[in-house]
């Protein structure tokens, strides 16, 4: 089966500046694939670029199989949901659906069948006779995202849908448009700043970093397994711990080496067989530094460590530690007796530790 997107070797450039380097990404009918990263970092360019809103400077754009680099907007069988809506405010809700079925020539008939049950989909059938001025954010974002479902199109296309919503919303209408994938099995493409939206929604993740792609990869592996230092800290909330440490081989395994502030370094081991150099940054994830007796396993080392600051996050305490020069945070239970100021017995789980190298940020192991 062809993938429903495929760009190949794709550059979008503004006279001599280069804003999307060397794009290759390729996706299969029913993927929910999310562009994630930092503000100008080329991710709504590229949606643009794939909507033919954005002319591309060089490479292959293919979808459904058809090559549409340089077709137009209107007969690349997509649907675009934005960030401002877009709704016509003179006109209801019903009408701003149809609008484009309207356009098209499509017959009252069916333009009543998609209508009621896109309106259905969407739980917005008691709202269909109201204007946008009469619904809340969410309301118009589901009538922004039945104008497009009516479509019917080959690849859905959302701009950053969500960012205009309070958190509470985001996390609704975040469950909403899962369900909807789920239903209807569409292909997505969907640009958003939000790493935690991108772990989400996503079946895969394309990481942009100054229009070059840092990583392609399902949630799990983007999150466990960062190809670099940038994608690490990018993704994950609160992000990795990444603290600079001296190796040193110690049989098949690796003694890790970490500063702190006052007294003797921090020793832990390592006793995969990797090949590590002198000095790497290690990537710890909060939740894989436990207090101790609640972690245990071949790779748990404990060790004292001093606490600076404790933060409650309701079923979560954060306790920030300093260790190598860094605030080091662990994800530890709500009843947590830990305290500022004084040492903690900590379990740091060397399993799934990551290195990097400090030099490039590539990944190590």
């Amino acid at each position: 089966m062809a993938p429903i997107l495929d760009i190949q070797n794709l550059y979008k450039s503004y006279g001599q500046t280069e804003i999307l380097k060397d794009i290759n990404v390729a996706i299969e009918p029913g993927d929910f694939l999310v562009l994630v990263g930092p503000s100008g970092c080329g991710k709504s360019t590229l949606l643009n670029c794939i909507a033919g809103l954005e002319p591309i400077t060089g490479g292959k754009l293919d979808i459904a199989g058809k090559n549409m680099t340089d077709v137009s907007p209107k007969d690349r069988d997509i649907a675009m949901v934005f960030q401002s809506y877009a709704l016509y405010p003179t006109m209801t809700v019903a009408k701003n659906i149809t609008f484009g079925m309207k356009v098209r020539g499509i017959d009252q008939a069916t333009q009543d069948k998609k209508l009621k049950e896109v309106a259905e989909l969407l739980q917005i059938s008691p709202l269909l006779h109201r204007k946008p001025g009469q619904l809340s954010g969410g309301q118009r974002q589901r009538v922004a995202m039945g104008r497009a479902l009516v479509r019917d199109p080959a690849l859905f296309l959302f701009d950053e849908p969500l960012s205009n919503l309070d958190a509470k919303l985001r996390v609704e209408m975040r469950t909403e448009i899962k369900k909807l994938h789920q239903t209807l099995n569409a292909s997505i493409v969907y640009v958003t700043h939000d790493q935690i939206e991108a772990m989400t929604l996503a079946t895969k993740i394309v990481v942009m970093k100054g229009g070059v792609i840092q990583q392609i990869g399902t949630p799990a592996e983007i999150y466990n397994t960062p190809a670099n230092l940038f994608v690490a800290d990018f993704m994950g909330s609160p992000a990795m711990n990444l603290i600079p440490a001296r190796v040193q081989r110690d049989g098949h395994g690796h003694r890790i080496e970490i500063t702190r502030m006052k007294g003797e370094p921090l020793i832990l081991a390592d006793s995969r067989p990797l090949d590590l150099p002198q000095d790497v940054i290690i990537g710890l994830r909060p939740e894989d530094i436990a207090e101790a007796g609640y972690r245990s396993g071949e790779d748990v080392q404990q060790a004292a460590c001093m606490v600076d600051m404790v933060e409650p996050a309701g079923a979560d305490t954060y306790v920030v530690s300093q260790l190598g020069g860094k605030s080091v945070t662990a994800r530890l239970h709500a009843e947590t007796s830990a305290l500022a100021g004084r040492e903690l017995e900590l379990a740091f789980d060397l399993g799934k530790a990551s290195y990097f190298a400090p030099k490039t940020g590539e990944r190590l192991n």
